[in-house]
């Protein structure tokens, strides 16, 4: 079977009536790494029906669903095939992580049920907004869609052949072909992984030299050991880094200061594709830049003689596009001295970090056109929102993921353009359940500060921090991508605890932590005045110490439109006010 793949998705566009020849069908993707499973799509309208094709390298038994979290608990799943007694196709919803129950109403109808050389296609239907409370409520948002298949035509344990990969069904963009397809490798070179939990290896590097400038459009993960490559970050440096070098982050090198991010990858993201009037800058004048890519290693087995040669491939073109884009960095960045902590034994506890853009040192800001989001949060991590205010009031939701899954975490088209105008504030909240541990939980980001701690300003004085870095402690970030680029490329805060006794947080190093307690911790954190840090591309930072945290809205619900029937309603995202009545107007994340 495993030759066959390569021609999976190309078997069916060359299929008559299926394929790109159908226009039932025209977005396909692949749900595996292997390319064993294909799925096709297409809708009429986003209140009409959207069908689906499925094909899977095997002559047994598939199943596809629609996940909340990634996993199949709550999962809106169907399953089918050909057996020796003709066609079986089942709507299903799951409990748990066991044999999907058999929905009380039949939402999914099969179009056809074929094999074909040794593949299973399963072409079938339903209506976006099916208003059974069995079923999955899709939006014009990303959803996490699982797949499973077995070797035979008995519906048993699937073992390692499923998969999950969150794909945007009616918002998709098919990734742009250019014959010219050169691309810059930002990748490292077959370093040894050290035996330890936590690892950050950054490597500090220019490219071949653009003499014009260039746009990427099309940012491609190489990922050598998927189950020890945790995130990966791409950074520009100021003009004072002029050295390439290979090691270890964070020991004090000049390179650490390179933190204007270009890309952005987080575990089980795939690639990523800029709008089509829209590309990353490089060469040209910048020609002469370096960047540091970061890697940050997970490795809880504390597995040795590991080697990775893993990274970044850019495609870039000549043919330069209408905007430049920036990727400005927004969430919660304490410093150590702050005791900005997460007690143990709570259920939920949020973090904030704000930004109010009216503090960008450019005099006129152009309106950022955000098009896309990457949301980040380690174990704990359970839901993240980004908040969008204008003129105190919140306006919208730049980004909410309501099942935030570690093991998904990748940059999520918006759908539709979200505008973000000069005065307007930003606020990532992050939720948190750390009810199975009996310690703190540190919360931050590494950073590294110029002319910032304690305001010196003729000082050249370097702040080295390192919380957060682990998976087991929490951070609290989004990245958003927009055009066109502004200098600046970060814009984040801290709550100012310096003024809290340790006994403020120091409580909860106890088993027993109270609910009581951690609530009037959290109510404290939230009144405490925000300190906001704003950077630029020449690694200049500003401190404001006079930011708040706004109230932030509830998440908006889909309501069924159908007042006879019940419906399960999923809110991993945000749906703009104007646009509920069709309940069908955004994005979402990783």
């Amino acid at each position: 079977m495993r030759s066959l793949l390569p021609f999976l998705c190309l078997f069916l566009a060359g299929t008559k009536g299926v394929g790109a020849s159908d226009p039932t069908v025209p977005f396909m993707e692949y749900l595996d790494q292997d390319n064993l499973v294909c799925l096709k799509w297409g809708f009429d309208d986003l209140q009409g029906s959207i069908t689906f094709m499925l094909a899977v390298n095997t002559t047994g038994w598939v199943g596809f669903g629609l996940s909340p979290n990634g996993g199949m608990k709550g999962s809106d799943i169907v399953i089918g095939g050909l057996g020796p007694s003709g066609s079986y196709f089942t709507d299903r919803y799951a409990t748990g992580n066991s044999m999907p129950v058999v929905d009380t109403q039949q939402s999914y109808t099969l179009l056809s049920m074929n094999e074909r050389e040794g593949q299973t296609i399963m072409t079938f239907q339903r209506s976006i907004q099916t208003c059974d409370d069995q079923d999955f409520y899709i939006t014009a948002q990303s959803i996490k869609l699982i797949y499973a298949y077995g070797t035979t035509d008995e519906i048993t344990y699937h073992g390692a052949r499923r998969g999950t990969k969150e794909i945007n069904l009616l918002n998709y963009k098919s990734r742009t072909t250019i014959p010219n397809s050169d691309y810059l490798s930002a990748t490292v070179d077959n370093i040894t992984v050290p035996p330890i939990h936590t690892y950050y290896h950054c490597k500090v590097m220019n490219f071949p030299n653009l003499s014009t400038k260039h746009h990427i459009y099309q940012i491609q993960p190489v990922i050598e050991h998927h189950d020890i490559v945790h995130h990966m970050l791409l950074y520009s440096c100021p003009p004072f880094v002029t050295q390439p070098y290979d090691k270890p982050c964070f020991m004090g090198d000049i390179g650490d200061a390179c933190f204007g991010v270009v890309a952005a990858w987080g575990v089980g993201g795939e690639v990523f594709e800029l709008p089509e009037n829209a590309g990353i800058p490089i060469g040209g004048g910048d020609s002469d830049m370096f960047y540091r890519l970061e890697i940050h290693y997970n490795n809880p087995n504390l597995d040795a003689g590991r080697t990775d040669s893993s990274g970044l491939r850019l495609y870039y073109t000549a043919q330069l596009r209408q905007h430049d884009v920036g990727i400005l960095t927004t969430g919660v960045q304490p410093f150590e001295y702050m005791n900005y902590v997460i007690p143990p034994k709570a259920p939920e506890f949020q973090t904030y970090g704000v930004c109010n853009t009216s503090l960008f040192s450019q005099n006129s800001v152009p309106d950022l056109q955000m098009f896309a989001v990457l949301l980040h949060t380690h174990l704990a991590g359970m839901k993240v929102r980004v908040g969008h205010y204008r003129d105190g009031k919140q306006i919208d939701f730049l980004g909410v993921d309501e099942n935030y899954n570690f093991e998904i975490q990748q940059i999520v088209s918006l759908g539709k353009i979200k505008t973000i105008k000069q005065n307007d504030e930003i606020a990532v909240e992050c939720t948190y359940n750390t009810v199975s541990r009996t310690g703190v939980t540190k919360v931050g980001k590494h950073y590294l500060a110029y002319n910032l701690i304690f305001l010196l300003p003729a000082t050249f004085h370097i702040f080295l921090l390192q919380m957060g870095l682990g998976t087991t402690d929490e951070m609290c970030l989004a990245f958003l991508l927009y055009y066109p680029a502004i200098e600046i490329t970060s814009c984040v805060s801290y709550p100012n605890t310096m003024s809290l006794s340790n006994t403020s947080y120091q409580m909860f190093e106890e088993t027993t932590s109270d609910l009581d307690e951690i609530a009037e911790y959290q109510s404290l954190l939230n009144t405490l005045p925000q300190i906001q840090v704003i950077s630029s591309d020449d690694s200049n930072y500003t401190v404001y110490e006079k930011g708040i945290i706004r109230e932030m809205m509830k998440t908006p619900t889909v309501t069924c439109q159908n007042p006879n029937a019940s419906s399960r309603l999923y809110t991993p995202w945000i749906l703009e006010t104007a646009g509920i009545i069709l309940s069908l107007l955004w994005i979402a994340i990783m």
